[in-house]
């Protein structure tokens, strides 16, 4: 079967997580990605423990979740050989992925747009925490401090509370996928023209975008959303819930689900006016959670997610992170990837398209172990 990406060639100049997340999306279509590292190696290798052992080596469990299905080589970005070098590669490159702070590539003699000029076919894609301009353009970014600087965590944790991140680098990992969409409709573009071009991808961009509802809330208030904990801004009763032996997600989305919770614990008076719209609920949003969370307490979760079920109310167990790969539709789903060498991966979510299938594209590589084949495979022959 030939794959979406096969006979792309990716040069991974990236480091951390959103770039390498992005090119080893790209892997899993298929696309020959060539991950190049400083002696010591992407920083990540060193992220641990917990760590796994590939080949005999040291490898922490966080470089694994985003460099699958690559080859290593390294080299030393200030060293005049291996910048020849890494010329040669580019040259051979269909997309060129880099996250240094913005200047660093021009003064290592490799200026983005020189590159365009000798190469009108590539495409590069450059992650910053803050883009190519504006006043913060040579500040470094990072997952933590956007997530403080978007408004992430103004919005995040128990009402009146401090400023909680989410528990993974989210915007890194959105940036990763949006890096994605730049360059497959960059890819799509320069098969119409067979012009490449440069993407300046900012984590400060992505981090606005991904506000979605709530930045659009302040746009049409003027008022800046606070944090409210587990509850939805926008929809009530739409959180979490407390049974008598643990948590559990009611995701009511329309009135006619709301009466069926109602009817269903017996209080239909948290049906009537004015509880019986979505705005009147919003006005009334402490006494509707006050009563409903009184009458939760009293069962275990279990009986209430089987009563919610039948009666078509969308909600869910709260599950910790192996608990949610152990549920049985991850298991039907395939959440985790078995590779060849025994280890395991989590899958890409694109593993189901009907034609050209996400899959992993080999192991996760030791530090340089394709030096001397990657120099082979992509020469100036």
């Amino acid at each position: 079967m030939l794959r979406a990406l096969e006979g792309l060639r990716v040069l991974d100049l990236s480091r951390i997580l959103a770039g390498p997340f992005a090119t080893q999306v790209l892997s899993d279509f298929g696309a020959d990605v060539v991950k190049v590292e400083s002696a010591w190696g992407d920083d990540t290798r060193n992220w641990g423990p917990p760590f796994v052992n590939i080949e005999d080596s040291s490898t922490s469990a966080y470089f694994a979740s985003c460099n699958r299905g690559k080859r290593s080589i390294v080299l030393d970005l200030k060293n005049t050989d291996d910048v020849v070098k890494i010329r040669t590669l580019i040259a051979q490159a269909d997309v060129l992925v880099e996250n240094f702070r913005v200047g660093t590539l021009a003064r290592m003699g490799l200026d983005p747009e020189q590159l365009m000029e000798e190469q009108p076919g590539l495409i590069i894609c450059s992650i910053t925490g803050f883009g190519q301009s504006g006043p913060r353009a040579k500040e470094a970014g990072y997952d933590v401090a956007l997530q403080g600087m978007s408004g992430l965590m103004s919005i995040t944790g128990i009402e009146n509370g401090p400023p909680v991140k989410v528990g993974v680098a989210w915007i890194d990992v959105l940036t990763g996928w949006t890096a994605v969409s730049g360059i497959l409709a960059a890819l799509h573009h320069r098969e119409r023209t067979g012009n490449g071009q440069w993407i300046d991808l900012s984590l400060f961009d992505v981090a606005l975008m991904s506000m979605v509802n709530q930045a659009q809330n302040w746009l049409a208030t003027g008022d800046s959303p606070g944090r409210m904990g587990h509850a939805h801004p926008n929809i009530v009763p739409y959180q979490a819930f407390e049974g008598s032996n643990g948590w559990f997600i009611l995701a009511t989305g329309n009135d006619t689900q709301y009466r069926i919770v109602c009817e269903m614990v017996d209080r239909v008076d948290l049906c009537q006016s004015p509880f019986d719209t979505n705005a009147g609920r919003l006005k009334h949003r402490s006494e509707i959670i006050s009563s409903l969370a009184k009458v939760f307490l009293q069962r275990p979760i279990e009986d209430w997610l089987v009563q919610l079920k039948e009666r078509g109310v969308p909600c869910a167990p709260i599950h910790s992170i192996g608990e949610a790969f152990q549920d049985d539709q991850a298991n039907a789903r395939g959440a985790i990837w078995e590779l060849p060498d025994g280890s395991s991966s989590v899958a890409n979510a694109l593993r189901f398209m009907s034609a050209t299938p996400a899959s992993a594209n080999g192991l996760i590589p030791s530090l340089d172990e394709h030096h001397d084949e990657i120099l082979r495979d992509w020469s100036s022959e």
